[in-house]
């Protein structure tokens, strides 16, 4: 064990290889679930060259501020927010075409009027919008969602005229949402993905707080959002302080769209650690760990950096569960500033400060992601955990897995201090609603989860307490 501390210290093993190592050493080696040929070809196909080549469009268009040009003439000479958005759609046309139209293509169109923060007079926004169905009527209701902003900035909002290359913040979010909609057309899946790259993020959320509200009106059912945003990985020259095999993944613990009464229960069940939002995000790591070696993401327990924000919260605020993406560590002087030297610094968010390599893996974990939930059946309903009386034996009940794809469920448990659950603390307990384990619920933290014929799992759901 003193060595596996060792190693585990200097970062030599990945997270699944040190849960198997522990394992053994108790006697229990986990199984490792296997690999979907699909999805693994899916994550294969991801191309540094293509989101370099995304990314460098993007930033040809000089300025996608907000508020910048959106004008046919502007839009015939490549220039503003307008013939950003243009090329996108384009390019999910062009992945459509591609794929028999099996992506469907939208604008979804709405105007800000002032008093709007940022935003001093009317402006029309729009999001660019790409659906892949899904083949199963049963299953094609859950939706799953990756999206970036394609608006930039610089060091004035509203200086509209100044070059805002935003190559990094977030054509790098933007391209991650283009390669998955370019490599994930090529298949099919039950459940349905939705492709998006949003606009207005700089000014306050507009564009996803738009869709969200709008998909919260509609009763869509959106089970999870992969926002991405700040993904480009960092090149500064001399920086030494950079992780490229990291990408950091936020997440809400105690839901922002929670009532009262849903935070008084989730602070006496201990269940501030359990939200819809950090289960994806445990589920990002898991596929990760099966899908791809050397890239690691790094689950941070907070709705995002410190005090700040991104258009994952859009969608927290209206009840989805949804995270976010972005690289290990920032650097500001390539965030929102004019190109330019000073004192032989060197400012702007320019393509030659991002690893195109980072991205693709940035890129191929939300692919591998979005294919494994629209793969899976959907988690478990009305999970329970039976407290009428006082036993030390835990029985678990549940709803079948809405939608027909689940074969047998799991239940998993970890200790209240740990923050994921271990591959070896698993229980597979067949095709039934019902379970009782010799653990005590004081002690551990209890889910279950669906499970079909091809061992697609889906996200762990956390019980609630039944009387």
């Amino acid at each position: 064990m003193a060595q596996l501390r060792k190693w585990v210290a200097g970062g030599a093993l990945g997270m699944m290889a040190v849960l198997i190592a522990v394992a053994q050493q108790r006697g229990r080696t986990p199984k490792t679930p296997e690999l979907d040929p699909q999805i693994a070809a899916a994550v294969k196909e991801v191309s540094p060259a293509r989101v370099k080549a995304t990314i460098e469009k993007l930033v040809s268009f000089h300025n996608r501020s907000t508020l910048s040009a959106a004008d046919a003439a502007s839009i015939a000479k490549g220039r503003g927010i307008g013939a950003a958005r243009e090329w996108i759609r384009s390019e999910f046309e062009r992945y459509s075409r591609d794929c028999d139209g099996c992506l469907k293509v939208e604008m979804q169109s709405f105007i800000v009027n002032p008093p709007a923060r940022r935003i001093p007079h009317p402006t029309e926004l729009v999001n660019v919008v790409a659906t892949l169905e899904g083949t199963d009527p049963a299953n094609a209701g859950r939706i799953y969602v990756v999206s970036g902003h394609y608006d930039s900035r610089n060091s004035d909002n509203d200086n509209v005229t100044d070059p805002a290359p935003g190559a990094n913040d977030d054509a790098s979010g933007t391209a991650v949402s283009l390669e998955c909609a370019r490599v994930l057309s090529k298949h099919k899946f039950p459940a349905t993905i939705v492709f998006m790259a949003v606009a207005g993020e700089e000014q306050g959320l507009y564009g996803s707080a738009h869709y969200a509200e709008s998909a919260k009106s509609a009763k869509l059912d959106i089970e999870g959002v992969l926002n991405n945003d700040i993904v480009g990985g960092n090149r500064t020259p001399g920086d030494k302080t950079q992780q490229p095999q990291w990408v950091r993944v936020f997440s809400e613990g105690i839901p922002v769209a929670a009532t009262p009464d849903e935070i008084k229960l989730i602070r006496a069940t201990g269940m501030e650690d359990d939200s819809p939002s950090r289960q994806l995000a445990r589920y990002v790591r898991q596929v990760a760990e099966q899908y791809l070696t050397g890239f690691e993401p790094k689950l941070v327990s907070r709705p995002d950096r410190y005090l700040r924000g991104g258009d994952h919260m859009s969608f927290n605020e209206q009840g989805f569960a949804a995270v976010r993406f972005s690289e290990y560590r920032e650097d500001y002087n390539h965030q929102h500033q004019t190109p330019r030297i000073e004192k032989g610094v060197e400012y702007g968010d320019l393509p030659k400060f991002v690893d195109f390599a980072y991205v693709a893996n940035v890129a191929r974990v939300n692919a591998a992601t979005l294919a494994a939930l629209a793969s899976a059946p959907a988690p478990p309903a009305n999970v329970r955990v039976v407290t009428r009386n006082l036993e030390n034996d835990s029985t678990l009940t549940w709803s079948a897995s809405p939608g027909g794809l689940a074969t047998k469920y799991e239940v998993l448990w970890r200790p209240t201090a740990d923050s994921d659950w271990p591959p070896q603390n698993v229980e597979a307990v067949g095709n039934v609603t019902q379970a009782t384990l010799k653990r005590s619920k004081d002690n551990v933290v209890f889910a279950v989860r669906a499970v079909d014929a091809k061992g697609h799992r889906s996200p762990a759901v956390v019980p609630l307490p039944e009387r």
